[in-house]
Formats: C-alpha cells, structure tokens, sequence
C-alpha cells in the first residue's frame, strides 16, 4: 500500500465499531494498555464536545489503517495540557504500521488545528512507547515535559 492510495476522510459514528476493533488489536499486541469498547470510542473520538477533529485513513477496499484525533484541552483535562491547546491521539493499525498513515491523517490536522486557531498540540505518549515518540519527533513535536511515565511532545503552529 502506498500512501498516494490511501482515503482520509473525517470519522462518522458508523467508524465505532472498526475504530473500537482496530484500538482491540493494539491491545492485543502491546501497542495499548487497556481495551476499549464501543462507548469510549463513541465519547472520546466521534462526539467529544472538546472535539475538533477525529479522521481516519482507509485502503482502496474500505479498510480502516489508522486515525488520529485532535481536541481542545479544557480546564481539568486527564493529561495536564494546559488550556486552550490541542491534544492528539494517533493510532494506526498493527497492520499498517510504517506506511505513513500518522503522517498522512497528521496533515489532516494541521489544517483543522490552524483553522481552531491552536497554537500549540500536545502529544501524551507512554514513556516506554519509543515506537511513538520518534514518529512525534519525525513530524515536528518536541519533547517539553515528562509527566507521570508519559513523554509529552508540542507542536507549534
């Protein structure tokens, strides 16, 4: 698969059950500490009202590679990012990794995050995620806190 092909479109709520399938695989080969099922998918990513933007990638066939959301940090928020900044998720299949769908769905977001008027995303990565944190260094974010076992990375408008 080259990444010419690949669809990127914005997610719908009838991307949750592939969504939540595609996050169950990456549990299942270490990539994600804690299941996810159809509900969280349906809050955090499709109808998140900090929501800015959740897209998604697909092969010729229809097949989900991989998305990436992006939301805007509100007062409280479980990763610390200080108000006002974008927080990202990226999240690829087992089966595309290394095929550049992070950076793909990642111009997706820049042109959501400009048009929000954010300054700054914040990326919240496991620490022991190596894998994710040289992809966030790849497409510009660098490191500027560590916060407990996580790596947290910005990038600025």
């Amino acid at each position: 698969m080259k990444p010419d092909t690949m669809r990127i479109r914005a997610a719908e709520s009838g991307d949750v059950i592939a969504i939540s399938e595609m996050l169950q695989q990456l549990v299942a080969v270490g990539k994600r500490s804690s299941p996810i099922d159809p509900d969280f998918v349906t809050d955090t990513y499709i109808h998140n009202p900090h929501g800015i933007l959740c897209s998604l990638a697909e092969d010729d066939d229809g097949q989900l590679l991989g998305f990436q959301s992006l939301i805007r940090a509100h007062e409280d928020n479980r990763y610390g990012t200080p108000v006002g900044w974008g927080i990202i998720g990226t999240h690829v299949s087992p089966l595309a990794a290394r095929r550049g769908v992070g950076s793909r769905l990642f111009e997706t977001i820049v042109a959501a995050a400009v048009g929000a008027g954010l300054d700054k995303i914040e990326a919240f990565i496991t620490s022991t995620n190596l894998e994710a944190q040289a992809f966030y260094e790849k497409i510009g974010f660098r490191t500027h806190r560590i916060a407990d076992g996580a790596v947290c990375k910005v990038w600025s408008t």
